[in-house]
């Protein structure tokens, strides 16, 4: 079984291709400052092309469900879709925490993944290796950084996420010496661990509705968030 998945929940864009029994075939990662769209669909022909495959090689699409990037998330989930409606491949989504912390599978310390939510607050989630994967110590949220941080064991931890960096100083006045900061390469998303974790959903046949799959978002956009109160302060006017 072979898989295309794609990573967008944050800055760093990417895509892998893994086989079932041959491994990671070819991952191409990007941090850009535009939008993925400008990219997204170059990088996954580059990188057929250079795995020498087309689209119909692939047996099952991946992507990364959130939460992140409002944007990003969006955009990576149309793609997905499209290739799925274009070529009927079953899609599987992964979140994107979860993904995130198989960077450090196997790690003795808890990994607290934090993303950038601006408004002062992170996506954030603690996990800790159990053998063969991760329990959830935190689940995914939308959380401020002090409370959070509060609510972490007194116990070395491993942090990583743009959100780390960050609160990088909050962190180290909140937590001192326990603070493990996740080197450059380790401290960012990879969609070879979205392709790694999708092929584990696609053998136990977990696949997504493409219809029904949205993103993980956690919270309200900013547009839904201005349509509502638009709304309220209209249904206000008529009424008073």
């Amino acid at each position: 079984m072979r898989i295309l998945a794609i990573e967008t929940s944050t800055m760093l864009g990417g895509v892998a291709i893994m086989d079932e029994s041959e491994g990671l075939l070819a991952e191409l990662r990007l941090n850009i400052k535009s939008t993925h769209s400008e990219r997204l669909l170059t990088g996954i022909n580059l990188l057929l092309q250079q795995a020498g495959m087309k689209i119909q090689d692939i047996d099952v699409l991946g992507v990364a469900s959130g939460p992140g990037s409002f944007t990003g998330l969006r955009i990576g989930l149309s793609t997905i879709k499209g290739f799925s409606f274009a070529t009927g491949k079953p899609i599987v989504s992964v979140p994107t925490l979860e993904a995130f912390a198989w960077n450090f599978s196997c790690s003795k310390h808890p990994i607290c993944i934090m993303l950038d939510a601006r408004k002062k607050e992170v996506y954030a989630a603690v996990f800790r290796w159990r053998k063969k994967g991760f329990d959830n110590v935190i689940d995914a949220t939308a959380i401020d950084p002090v409370t959070l941080l509060r609510s972490l064991a007194d116990e070395p931890v491993i942090f990583a996420g743009e959100g780390a960096l960050l609160y990088r100083d909050t962190i180290i006045e909140m937590i001192g010496e326990n603070a493990i900061f996740a080197p450059p390469h380790k401290a960012v998303p990879s969609p070879s661990n979205v392709a790694y974790l999708g092929l584990g959903k696609a053998k136990d046949r977990e696949f997504s509705e493409p219809l029904n799959l949205v993103p993980s978002y956690f919270r309200k956009s900013e547009a839904e968030i201005k349509i509502r109160k638009d709304r309220e302060e209209d249904t206000h006017t008529r009424y008073a």
